[in-house]
């Protein structure tokens, strides 16, 4: 699914008076508090959704897929996300 299809998808389940426009604000805000949760508290939760975390990664060896030379990767962060069962389950 892509920004423009879930745009459409919430603005058909929505009032018939909401614009195009006001249904992309809503996602874009949607989105925007999810990032900031995940950033501030480490984690966001959406009981019968799953839990987006965020994983640290050490730092370690890898290899150069052109030359075969070998290079340090850096610690990174990233965000991991578990399903909660329900969710697992309807998949």
């Amino acid at each position: 699914m892509t920004k423009a299809e879930l745009i459409d998808a919430v603005k058909a389940a929505g009032p018939d008076k909401m614009t195009k426009k006001d249904t992309a604000a809503i996602v874009e805000a949607v989105f925007d508090t999810l990032r900031g949760a995940i950033t501030k508290d480490g984690r966001f939760s959406y009981p019968g959704f799953g839990t987006f975390t965020v994983k640290h990664r050490k730092a370690r060896d890898g290899r150069n897929p052109r030359t075969g030379a070998p290079i340090q990767i850096p610690e990174s962060k990233t965000v991991s996300f578990k399903p909660a069962p329900a969710f697992r389950e309807a998949l």
